[in-house]
């Protein structure tokens, strides 16, 4: 059970990283610094499901990751 919760959080962690980081790879570089474009931004087709699927990974990592601390207690 424990390596199994294991390799899921490893999973979980990777396509974590990977969503995030081709969330960031739309944005200009002066949005690093602060700055942005435009005021408002809604998302829309591909971004708005990536930035939900994203939040989907997030919570089914966090369960994951309470679950593997409960198990070792």
């Amino acid at each position: 059970m424990k390596t199994t919760l294991r390799i899921a959080e490893l999973i979980l962690a990777g396509s974590l990283i990977t969503l995030i980081l081709m969330q960031s790879r739309g944005t200009s570089l002066g949005s690093v610094f602060g700055q942005e474009g435009s005021v408002f931004h809604t998302r829309r087709g591909a971004e708005r499901i990536l930035f939900n699927v994203s939040i989907g990974v997030a919570l089914a990592f966090l369960i994951i990751s309470v679950a593997l601390a409960h198990v070792n207690v």
